[in-house]
């Protein structure tokens, strides 16, 4: 089945979907490894204390009483669940990656700012007629 021809505006507005879900990821990527350091700064804390010692945790909204040989476990479970929930991430955001540089090379797009790198980095022929004004 062909795919129904797209006009620039439907095309552009693809992009801006797909680069609104690649930050989407990278945002909750962000918020992922937020959470990781705490339960690693949380373990760290439980490492020094004795496992019979009284330890509050927060489940579901309710501050429970336990002790740390008690939560320290699950902590690390949930640390390493974050681990990979991370790891997963990163892949998603390599595939969005992948996908949006397909777009752009299937649609000949260009970036604002792309094409300015592009032409600092080649050397610069002077010319003496007017080449217009760019605004």
């Amino acid at each position: 089945m062909a795919q129904p021809q797209l006009n620039q505006n439907q095309i552009i507005a693809m992009f801006k979907q797909m680069r609104a879900e690649q930050n989407s990821i990278v945002s909750r990527m962000n918020e992922v490894e937020v959470e990781t350091n705490e339960h690693n700064l949380v373990l760290l804390a439980m490492d020094k204390l004795e496992g019979s010692r009284k330890c509050y945790r927060l489940v579901g909204g309710v501050l429970v009483e336990r002790t740390v040989a008690e939560v320290a476990p699950a902590v690390q479970r949930n640390r390493d669940g974050l681990l990979e929930v991370t790891k997963s991430m990163e892949a998603q955001l390599q595939q969005k990656g992948k996908e949006i540089n397909d777009f752009v090379v299937k649609y000949n797009i260009k970036i604002q700012g792309q094409n300015d790198k592009d032409e600092e980095d080649k050397p610069q022929k002077k010319t003496t007629a007017s080449s217009g004004v760019l605004v």
